[in-house]
């Protein structure tokens, strides 16, 4: 154990010279920013840094060469953002605070709110949970909610958008790249699927089925239990209740909810049909401004990474520097690309704190295409 100690002093007078030089490099890196602002010359200088990991990779032995590099690339990456800090504010940073600094205390309770759908959706029983007095526009599709928006006609909208059974809305996350909009609250509802009919009609009879593809999805084990009924996707699952009523047949059905039932005078056939009784669907609810609460913990992001190696690495390591704990990474294709893809981030983290708000001005200024989607709680 006296050798152990003697080692271990070693590596730790080793370290302080190494926190001396780390200060001393930074100091300089001050130095480069100012002559590169004066200059108008970029922060990021592949050129230079692989001259400078050429360089030590002469000085170090073979068997630490990779460790060098991953040494110096951190280095980099910490003074690439540190010079991103010194520089002036970028447009994002300058919305948020103002943003922050108009923090409102409390949710509205009455707005008139954007749903897709028909009376009875699962987006509609969402809204009413987040405001107590909604004024439901309905819309066929979710293009029509983000539109209402981001035109003005509604003052929020309500999308689903991860299912804890399905997975990713994947059509609402692909929409995200067409608008502009702000993410000012979540809600996780308990989704409770039962199948609909006609008064009187008997379970064997059905021969058709209609429903949303998430919901299709989530009773998926019920569907393959029953082979020969056919299955009709629609727009929602509240439409297929819709769709059942107003049929003359009573052969047909509806996967949809037991609000449904009564909304649309229809009978519950069966109330064991979906996968999992565990079916939670966290639904957004968005504006066309900024607008941040008191208590928001959540931070929503989409960007692109350039085609480099650790480029993913390198920004998740900044909040890791934060310690900002990431909650949801999704990756999805841009539809007309040569295989590139949107990525999008949910981290838990509060936007009036100022390392946070300075890192969201870092990646915005840093990354080629980086959209803020806003900072809110959840219910």
């Amino acid at each position: 154990m006296e050798d152990l100690k003697k080692v271990r002093d070693k590596i730790d007078k080793i370290d302080g010279q190494i926190a001396d030089l780390f200060v001393e490099r930074m100091n300089e890196v001050e130095e480069v920013t100012a002559v590169k602002q004066k200059n108008n010359i970029p922060v990021y200088n592949p050129a230079r840094e692989r001259e400078v990991l050429n360089r030590v990779a002469d000085r170090v032995p073979e068997k630490y060469d990779a460790y060098s590099r991953v040494l110096f690339s951190a280095m980099f990456e910490l003074s690439r953002s540190y010079q991103s800090a010194l520089t002036s504010s970028s447009a994002l940073e300058d919305t948020l605070r103002a943003a922050v600094g108009q923090t409102k205390a409390d949710f509205p309770e009455r707005a008139t709110v954007a749903c897709q759908g028909v009376e009875g959706a699962y987006s509609s029983l969402a809204a009413g949970k987040l405001f107590k007095l909604p004024n439901i526009l309905y819309f066929r599709h979710w293009e029509g909610v983000f539109s209402a928006v981001e035109k003005g006609l509604c003052k929020y909208g309500v999308l689903p958008i991860e299912n804890s059974s399905n997975g990713s809305v994947n059509g609402v996350y692909d929409l995200m790249l067409n608008h502009n909009f702000y993410i000012v609250r979540t809600i996780k509802l308990h989704i409770s699927h039962v199948l609909l009919a006609k008064d009187g009609v008997k379970a064997e009879e059905i021969k058709e089925i209609y429903s949303h593809e998430q919901a299709l999805g989530q009773c998926s084990e019920f569907l393959k239990a029953h082979p020969d009924v056919k299955i009709n996707v629609c727009e929602n699952t509240a439409a297929a209740a819709k769709i059942v009523a107003e049929s003359e047949r009573r052969d047909v059905a509806a996967i949809s909810s037991a609000n449904c039932a009564e909304l649309y005078n229809l009978k519950v056939l069966s109330r064991k049909v979906q996968n999992s009784e565990n079916n939670y669907t966290r639904f957004i609810c968005i504006s066309k401004e900024p607008e941040i609460y008191a208590g928001a913990n959540k931070i929503s992001l989409m960007l692109t990474l350039p085609h480099r190696s650790g480029a993913l690495y390198r920004v998740m390591s900044k909040f890791n520097a934060l310690d900002l704990n990431l909650c949801k990474l999704e990756s999805r294709p841009i539809v007309g690309s040569d295989f590139e893809f949107m990525f999008y981030f949910d981290i838990e983290a509060e936007i009036h704190k100022e390392s946070v708000l300075k890192l969201m001005s870092e990646l915005s200024s840093s990354l080629e295409r980086f959209v803020f989607l806003g900072a809110y709680s959840e219910l």
